[in-house]
């Protein structure tokens, strides 16, 4: 299967090893459920060549979740910011008893 990622017109520009997303040291970043590494992995990204088709691409496929072409996608829409898992207090000041 050939990847939207991988097919573009200057092959030697786009090649995989220049992606982030190819680095396997990394990869796990993209999907997630902390938002810190969420985080991290919109910020490498950044100076992807790929960024624009990539997040387009996604939109077009419905991706469920992770992150593509920068941005945080959830159910296949484009979130702001990933909330951590759990509920928040009520009330800031409450202390646990």
């Amino acid at each position: 299967m050939t990847s939207l990622l991988t097919t573009f017109l200057n092959p030697a520009e786009t090649a995989g090893h220049m992606l982030p997303c190819h680095d396997a040291g990394v990869a796990d970043l993209f999907f997630s459920e902390r938002p810190a590494e969420l985080e991290q992995a919109k910020s490498l990204c950044a100076d992807c060549p790929l960024i624009q088709e990539c997040r387009q691409g996604a939109l077009d496929r419905g991706e469920p979740w992770g992150v593509w072409g920068g941005a945080i996608f959830e159910s296949g829409r484009i979130i702001a910011v990933k909330r951590g898992r759990g509920r928040p207090r009520k009330n800031r000041d409450q202390n646990a008893a």
